[in-house]
C-alpha cells in the first residue's frame, strides 16, 4: 500500500495525501499519540518538537489506561467518561472527523484509534506510516501547540466490543462459540520466553497471528485484499476474540480485521496479563 496514494475514504487508514487535502478543508483533527515504552517522556518531547500541522498531543498512559490492579491486566481500559471528558479537551466529539498517527505503524495509533470508535466517535482514521511518512513526503511540521474549542459530550459505549475472563474462559471450556486470536510474536505465544509477564505460553486453543504481520516490508500497511488472504483461515461468521499481552497489540489486529471485512471482532482488553493473574486459568505452549 503506497503510503502517498492511499485515498480510498472508505477505509480506515489513511495516507499522507488524503490527511494533507482534509487539513486544507479544515474538517478534521488530528491527534499525535507518539509513544515508548522505555521513556514516559519521549511522546510528549517529539510532540514538542514538532507535530503535524493543528496537531493535538495524547499521552498514550495517562490517556488511554488506567494503573493496573491485581486483575485486570498490565494497562486496563479507562472508563468511557474520563476518555470522553479528556478528548472533548482536545476538541473531539462524536461528530470529528479524527486521524491518528505515531511514528510509524504501531499498537499505539491502534490502540487510541479503537478507544474513540469504542466510546462512540464514528469516523476515526490511522494515518499509514505516521510521523515518519509526512516527514518523508516533506510536508511541513511545527511546534505550535493549537487552541482546541472544549467539547462537552456523552460516550455512547460499545459495550459488546470488549469480553473479559468470564467470556474467555467458556470459550476455552467450550461453553461459548468463538476463535480465540493471539496478536503477541511467536516466542512469547508459544511460551519459549516471557518478557513482560510472569507467566510464559498462550491461551488454550488460540490461532497465533502475529500483528506485525498486517505490514508489508516497507512497513506500511498491507492491502485490504492482502489482509483478507492474510485471515484467509478465519470465518467471517464466527466471533473472535483477539488478545495480546495487556490490550494494546491486539488492536493492530482488529484493525486489519475490520480492513478486511471482518465485523465480529472482539477484544480481551485485560489479554493474557489478565489471564494469567488467575491461577486456576489454563495455559498452553507450543504449536496448537
Amino acid at each position: 500500500m503506497s503510503i502517498l496514494s492511499n485515498a480510498n475514504s472508505s477505509s480506515t487508514i489513511v495516507g499522507v495525501q488524503w490527511l494533507q487535502n482534509r487539513l486544507k478543508e479544515g474538517a478534521v483533527v488530528v491527534a499525535d499519540v507518539r509513544f515508548s515504552p522505555k521513556d514516559p517522556l519521549y511522546g510528549r518531547s517529539a510532540y514538542e518538537a514538532g507535530h503535524l500541522p493543528g496537531a493535538v498531543f495524547v499521552d498514550f498512559k495517562a490517556d488511554l489506561t488506567d494503573p493496573p490492579q491485581e486483575h485486570g491486566g498490565r494497562s486496563p481500559l479507562p472508563s468511557a467518561e474520563r476518555v470522553a471528558k479528556r478528548f472533548g479537551e482536545l476538541g473531539i466529539d462524536r461528530t470529528s472527523t479524527v486521524v491518528v498517527y505515531e511514528d510509524t505503524n504501531g499498537p499505539a495509533a491502534s490502540r487510541l484509534w479503537w478507544v474513540l470508535k469504542y466510546i462512540g466517535v464514528e469516523d476515526v482514521k490511522v494515518l499509514d506510516g505516521g510521523y515518519e511518512a509526512w516527514v518523508q513526503a516533506d510536508l511541513s511540521v511545527t511546534d505550535v501547540k493549537p487552541e482546541p474549542t472544549v467539547h462537552e459530550w456523552k460516550p455512547d459505549v460499545h459495550e459488546d466490543w470488549v469480553v473479559d475472563v468470564h467470556t474467555v474462559r467458556d470459550v476455552v471450556n467450550g461453553t461459548r462459540k468463538a476463535k480465540l486470536v493471539d496478536s503477541r510474536d511467536a516466542s512469547q505465544y508459544l511460551g519459549l520466553e516471557s518478557p513482560f509477564d510472569p507467566v510464559a505460553g498462550h491461551i488454550p486453543g488460540a490461532v497465533h497471528l502475529f500483528w506485525k504481520d498486517g505490514l508489508d516490508v516497507d512497513g506500511t500497511w498491507k492491502s485490504s485484499a492482502a489482509l483478507a488472504e492474510r485471515f484467509g483461515e478465519l470465518s467471517k461468521e464466527e466471533e473472535l476474540i483477539v488478545y495480546c499481552g495487556s490490550g494494546i497489540s491486539a488492536t493492530p489486529n482488529i484493525l486489519a480485521l475490520k480492513e478486511a471485512g471482518y465485523s465480529n471482532v472482539k477484544l480481551y482488553a485485560g489479554s493474557w496479563s489478565d489471564w494469567i493473574s488467575y491461577r486456576d486459568n489454563p495455559v498452553a505452549t507450543g504449536e496448537e
